[in-house]
């Protein structure tokens, strides 16, 4: 701005100083030609009283080096020239002033010469006896004085234009000062006039912004707090797929930090499956893709974001689906083991009547048909309990009584009823422990003590043991089962807890069990917040332990 106020007055200042010389030049020319033509008129008006008197001997004595005499007659031939041979001058009635002259007494006219740099200014006077006396003088041009001023109008220019550089600098510093100086905090404040409107203004949009900032704010606030506290990850991106803001959750998925927004979101991934999905956002659609990432399976979903029907942005929702994946796995493969487990018995309850109702089985083996029958029913009746018990527990067994229990008598009867059992399969089972109560459910406790009890039976060796134990510890009660059994390798100690997970499928076979106590086992543990923890060697045995935390008893009993 302060470049062009100075340029303004420079050039304000240089058209008004070239226009003053202009003007004071023709003032100039004109007030001495004005003055230029009194005098002719005077030395005219001398000059005809001495022909008259005289005649053309008057001429001859004169010093008229600055001026022309003609004297031309009543006919318009010249009878005297000053200059040059009246014989050999043309007719002059026909000039403007002799015309005027002969017909008003007095007559004037303006000639330029063939340079154009001068005029001749010619005055005539008709003399007394009819004919007309005529004076001239040689007049400079317009053009030739100012050509002739030139060096004191390049002089003056100079000094005025060093003057206007120097005034302008500082006219418009001055200006612009004011301007550079104004408080925007508080616009009103400052008192020139001439931009009060732009103040006001000012202060109207200041307040507006302020409220706008505060409006965004308030916004900005809102979203991270929400987006902060989300477990989906959640990117927006610009039209360029710049990251413009990005919460913690999608930080720890990509290993990002704050560091990214700013960036392009290929530099903290650049999975050419993401790409495509941003791609398609960016074209108007809305995209969504699954894909394995550090481990877990993460549904991708992006969608444009609009501004005056263009494409302005992306959101890139995050969802971890691993475990819905996980859940789905684990039903489609629950939903073949229950097929599975329940085929076997149906074909052999099946395949069994069928013969004994065709008569195809003899007399003597009929019984031994109908004891299998009922061995598969009953494998069949017990894993449908055990599903429905898994189903109850999974809705989180809300119906069922919870009581003040002896931990150590109720397992010290359950071992009582495995005793046959143990004898049958040649297993030592014994029981120690000490008073410790758990506020619990009893059925789900009995079944837990039962089931860890039954796999250490069926899985043991031949002459082993299974031991029993149960004491209340600094923060818990501890429950132990430990048996001399086949033991399970390590790679199984992570899954030998989901539904129908053998380790040894022949071997289960053989044992029979529907496969689903340990996972019994595992649900009414965390509907008792109970901690599991499993020790196991192959071919050295099995120990498992169940912490029930003491905070288990308080709760409920402040409840």
């Amino acid at each position: 701005m302060t470049k062009r106020i100075f340029h303004s007055i420079c050039i304000v200042a240089i058209s008004v100083f070239l226009a003053s010389i202009l003007l004071f030049l023709i003032v100039l020319y004109n007030y001495f030609s004005e003055m230029q033509k009194t005098q002719l008129k005077m030395q005219l008006n001398l000059a005809s009283q001495g022909a008259v008197k005289e005649g053309v001997e008057f001429f001859e004595e004169l010093d008229i080096s600055d001026y022309r005499i003609t004297w031309i007659g009543r006919n318009g031939i010249v009878l005297y020239d000053s200059k040059s041979d009246s014989l050999e001058m043309e007719n002059h009635l026909e000039r403007e002033e002799i015309q005027q002259a002969f017909s008003e007494g007095a007559g004037e006219s303006i000639r330029y010469s063939k340079t154009l740099m001068e005029r001749l200014i010619y005055c005539a006077k008709r003399l007394p006896d009819g004919t007309v006396l005529r004076l001239s003088t040689a007049q400079n041009t317009l053009f030739t004085l100012a050509f002739g001023m030139f060096q004191p109008i390049c002089i003056i220019f100079i000094i005025a234009l060093i003057l206007s550089l120097v005034l302008a600098s500082r006219l418009s510093r001055d200006i612009v000062k004011p301007l550079n100086e104004l408080n925007l905090d508080h616009p009103l404040e400052y008192g020139y006039s001439e931009i009060l409107p732009l103040t006001r203004r000012i202060a109207a949009q200041k307040c507006q912004i302020r409220e706008q900032e505060e409006e965004l704010r308030r916004r900005k606030n809102e979203f991270e707090a929400v987006s902060t506290g989300m477990a989906e990850g959640i990117i927006l991106l610009s039209e360029k797929t710049i990251i413009l803001s990005i919460n913690p959750a999608a930080m720890r998925l990509f290993s990002a930090d704050c560091a990214c927004v700013g960036k392009y979101f290929q530099a903290i991934h650049r999975s050419l499956e993401l790409q495509e999905l941003l791609q398609n956002a960016r074209d108007g659609k809305h995209a969504e893709i699954v894909m394995e990432l550090n481990g877990g399976n993460y549904q991708f979903g992006a969608s444009p974001v609009f501004s005056g029907g263009v494409v302005s942005g992306v959101v890139l929702l995050i969802l971890d689906v691993t475990e819905k994946e996980k859940a789905e796995q684990m039903r489609q493969e629950f939903t073949a083991n229950v097929s599975h487990e329940l085929k076997t018995p149906l074909h052999t309850i099946s395949g069994s009547a069928e013969l004994m109702a065709n008569g195809m089985v003899p007399e003597k083996e009929m019984a031994k048909f109908a004891n299998r029958i009922y061995i598969e029913a009953q494998r069949a009746i017990h894993l449908v309990e055990d599903i429905i018990k898994l189903s109850h527990l999974d809705k989180g067994a809300s119906d069922l009584k919870r009581e003040e229990v002896d931990l150590c008598a109720l397992a010290e009867e359950t071992v009582q009823t495995l005793f046959s059992e143990a004898e049958m399969s040649n297993i030592q089972i014994k029981f120690s422990g000490e008073t410790a109560f758990v506020y619990g459910i009893r059925q789900l406790l009995e079944g837990i003590i039962y089931n860890l009890c039954d796999n250490a039976i069926k899985y043991n060796r031949p002459g082993g043991s299974v031991s029993v134990f149960v004491k209340e510890e600094e923060g818990g009660v501890k429950l132990l089962v430990s048996d001399t059994g086949i033991g399970i390798p390590k790679e199984h100690h992570e899954r030998i807890f989901e539904r129908f997970y053998r380790v040894d499928k022949s071997h289960s076979k053989e044992i029979g069990g529907t496969g689903l106590g340990l996972s019994i086992v595992k649900h009414a543990a965390r509907l008792h917040n109970a901690v599991i923890e499993l020790q196991s060697v192959p071919d050295c045995g099995t120990d498992i332990t169940i912490h029930f935390p003491i905070s288990l008893y308080k709760n409920f009993t402040q409840s």
